[in-house]
């Protein structure tokens, strides 16, 4: 019997284990994949690095920088770019205003001038000091902004960011489990005033200092990590079993059992693990909504793809367009293309994700042609599909995990993007939190020994 059982080799997987083997806990790691990452898959071939799931993370949430420190990995930075981003809006490109700060303007002059909203749209804006906090518990996102800043900075800037991250439609996504900096900032004195404030302690994306990812790619943060962790590949867990003073788990391979276990799976898949002994935190895990998302990355002969400008583009609602925004992979970061080459990067999400990887291909190629006024042909391509996609954080959702969490059996703890934050550092502590939790739970078990 083994103390504790790791189900799922994403990263709040393999973020447990680490824990717990530097605990030194008698652990064993179960990832259904023939390989580890989940969402993290970074491919090299021919001289490429594409990054399937995630590109990057960002450098004010420490949790995985801290981690890369610890396996000895150094953070790369973005190669500097001034505009960094832009949003296509109405027909056309517009630079994504200077210092934002979690969406939120940290600087004026740029609020000023940016072509993305007309000039009631901007004074309408100036006025958010003036906004008292909402007397909610909790608010949507499009309700939020609409309310502080006015809609049309709603629907020019934060959908297309919101998007970007969420996949779905962001309007009903949740401020404070989604994004509680904004509920937090509101609360201190308004979202300029907090915005302003922060963006003189953080880093700029133009200047290449809020993204990082590392030199060899994200999956290599998650090799490192899981380094002699004891873990078995292709081995779905068929079934969960709560034991007296622990847990059966079923695989094609035969029955393991645990003292503990740490469910590092998606929602849908927790949900099914726990249905036959926990049917209230089973309802309460099928109640968060998933959205498909995909990506797919092009590469071109450098003299074929016409000059872009930036790291990438965003994509506003309405404009036609089935992709949600394009990165120009090479101009974002250095190494990731052979010189002769370019690579380009588009992400969907919604019904369309769910299309068969040639046919997303097609989809993304037929967006970028229409965009750059082309008929290119790439070189090379990559399709990634995820069906589980993003967990949308609904209205509720932060009281729907506090009762998850409530509801739960001793020894079992849960872990993943669909808990506190879908970001790679927040699925990273998620992860740490659940091994930290098992190994207090152990040592409660045996004072005398542990």
């Amino acid at each position: 019997m083994a103390e504790v059982v790791i189900v799922g080799g994403g990263m709040a997987g393999v973020a447990a284990a680490y824990r717990l083997k530097k605990e030194g806990v008698d652990l064993l790691l179960l990832e259904a994949a023939p390989r580890l990452g989940g969402k993290i898959r970074t491919v090299r071939q021919g001289g490429f690095l594409v990054e399937g799931g995630p590109d990057a993370s960002v450098r004010y949430k420490p949790a995985l920088l801290a981690l890369g420190k610890e396996v000895g990995l150094e953070p790369v930075g973005t190669l500097p770019a001034k505009p960094a981003a832009y949003i296509l809006r109405k027909g056309r490109p517009h630079p994504l205003p200077e210092g934002l700060m979690v969406f939120v303007p940290g600087d004026l002059k740029a609020l000023v001038r940016t072509p993305l909203l007309s000039l009631g749209g901007k004074l309408r804006a100036l006025l958010e000091p003036l906004i008292p906090p909402s007397p909610h518990e909790d608010e949507a996102l499009g309700t939020f902004i609409a309310r502080r800043f006015g809609e049309e900075v709603f629907q020019a800037l934060v959908a297309p960011l919101a998007g970007g991250v969420y996949g779905g439609e962001p309007e009903a996504l949740s401020v404070r489990a989604a994004f509680p900096q904004l509920w937090e900032m509101e609360r201190k004195g308004g979202l300029l005033r907090s915005a302003l404030k922060a963006q003189k302690a953080r880093g700029s994306r133009e200047g290449g200092g809020l993204f990082f990812s590392f030199q060899e790619g994200l999956f290599e943060l998650i090799r490192r990590l899981s380094e002699g962790v004891p873990l078995r590949l292709g081995t779905p867990v068929l079934g969960l079993e709560a034991l007296r003073g622990g847990f059966r788990l079923h695989t094609p391979q035969g029955a393991l059992e645990a003292e503990a276990v740490i469910l590092a799976t998606p929602a849908p898949v927790t949900a099914r693990l726990l249905r036959p002994f926990l049917p209230q935190a089973t309802a309460l895990l099928n109640a968060i909504p998933h959205t498909p998302s995909a990506t797919v990355s092009l590469a071109f002969r450098k003299e074929a793809l016409p000059e872009v400008q930036g790291h990438g583009l965003l994509i506003a609602k309405g404009e036609g367009y089935r992709v949600r925004g394009f990165t120009w992979t090479d101009q974002k970061w250095a190494g990731r293309a052979p010189e002769a080459y370019r690579l380009v990067r588009a992400y969907l999400s919604g019904e369309v994700a769910l299309l068969s990887e040639a046919e997303l291909i097609r989809t993304a190629l037929e967006d970028l042609n229409r965009f750059l006024g082309a008929s290119l042909r790439p070189e090379r391509a990559y399709a990634f599909r995820f069906p589980e996609g993003m967990p949308v954080y609904g209205l509720g959702h932060l009281d729907r995990i506090r009762r998850l969490e409530v509801a739960l059996t001793e020894g079992l703890f849960l872990a993943g993007n669909y808990l506190r934050g879908v970001g790679l550092p927040e699925v990273a502590e998620s992860g740490q939190t659940a091994a930290q939790r098992a190994l207090e739970y152990l040592g409660l078990k045996r004072p005398s020994t542990r």
